[in-house]
């Protein structure tokens, strides 16, 4: 799973597709997954850094990370 190389991300949390016009404003944990993916972790990489980090079960992380993954999917922002 990676980014698709002509998105553009901002320090913010904003993401543009340039292909289809599309712009996205994530939050500061979906920013956050979004550079672990960057940087080639893996989902299971990632579930431990979100559950180490913040005060949240393993099973709500999981679910929320694959949400968030699908979302990036149907929006053509990772390949």
């Amino acid at each position: 799973m990676k980014i698709r190389k002509n998105i553009a991300i901002s320090d913010s949390g904003f993401l543009f597709n340039p292909s289809t016009g599309d712009s996205f404003s994530i939050n500061p944990i979906g920013h956050e997954i979004v550079q672990m993916i960057q940087n080639e972790k893996s989902e299971i990489e990632i579930i431990d850094a979100l559950t180490a980090d913040y005060a949240i079960d393993k099973n709500t992380v999981e679910k929320d990370l694959y949400d968030f993954i699908n979302m990036l999917k149907t929006h053509k922002l990772i390949e």
